[in-house]
């Protein structure tokens, strides 16, 4: 990239250099730089959420993961963000510091049957970088695959390594939910796939919002999502609330906006009334 481009929050662009599966971003979620790891570079997710930011998105599952070109695209970005000065040149200094290696890109990370594989590797360059525990190595999932065992045992092998789940859950009944992410899901299936991964790693839910058609979230809408966080809400760690930053590129983008400021402030006030920990991003 140009020497004087610098990284934005409202950019997640994933094609970094000629990598195909890892690329640095500015999270505002992470608060610092995210080593983001993109496991499905064919651009195909299960889900397809309205709001999403992933260009030509189609269904599907993650491909065949070639374990060795990881490996070495995140030993060379992990040297060139720690060893180089591209922090300097490319991250405006209050964001200068690695948050975290993530999971996410341009769909589901656990439909990825080689997932296990690629933790390895995060665990080994861990070690060899001697990244500190602040440095969190993250898996932003939709959560629809937290009923497969092989996925759970992935989950279980995350915590190990100081790892966190972001769990998806945009609305509370199944009305919204498809509307929202356009899939069938009862809201009581999502839960209860939560508190399986919750059981094994902590884990916080991750929640969108955003005004359609240029109305926020109405009352009923609120109410049905609170009603889903108070009943997960000893076994969560919290919740991030995150506003639409960055365009989506669906077919739906026309009619999201940003909710109002104030309006946002009262819906992260009513979760902490729960009891539950909340960072919002605008």
């Amino acid at each position: 990239m140009p020497e004087s481009e610098l990284l934005s929050v409202h950019d997640h662009y994933r094609h970094f250099e000629n990598y195909t599966y890892v690329y640095p971003v500015v999270s505002r979620r992470a608060g610092g730089v995210s080593l983001g790891i993109n496991l499905n570079p064919n651009h195909a997710c299960n889900w397809q959420c309205v709001y999403c930011q992933v260009p030509n998105l189609t269904r599907g599952m993650a491909p065949v993961l070639n374990v060795r070109q990881l490996e070495s695209e995140l030993n060379l970005a992990l040297t060139m963000l720690i060893h180089t000065d591209f922090m300097q040149q490319h991250v405006g200094p209050e964001m200068r510091v690695l948050s975290d290696i993530a999971f996410s890109g341009d769909g589901e990370p656990t439909s990825c049957i080689a997932l296990h594989q690629a933790l390895e590797v995060v665990e080994a360059l861990r070690h060899q970088y001697q990244l500190p525990p602040a440095v969190k190595t993250r898996l932003i999932t939709n959560g629809s695959l937290m009923h497969r065992k092989q996925v759970l045992d992935n989950i279980a092998y995350l915590q190990g390594m100081y790892g966190e789940v972001w769990f998806k859950l945009d609305a509370g009944t199944r009305n919204d939910i498809q509307r929202i992410n356009h899939v069938h899901v009862n809201p009581q299936q999502q839960l209860s796939r939560l508190r399986a991964c919750a059981a094994l790693c902590p884990t916080w839910v991750q929640t969108c919002v955003f005004a359609w058609h240029g109305l926020p979230p109405d009352v009923q809408f609120v109410e049905a999502y609170l009603n889903c966080l108070a009943q997960v809400r000893s076994e969560i760690e919290g919740v991030y609330v995150y506003g639409v930053a960055r365009p989506s590129h669906q077919p739906e983008a026309p009619w999201i906006s940003a909710v109002p400021k104030a309006w946002l402030a009262d819906f992260a006030h009513q979760i902490r009334q729960l009891g539950i920990t909340v960072h919002v991003s605008e």
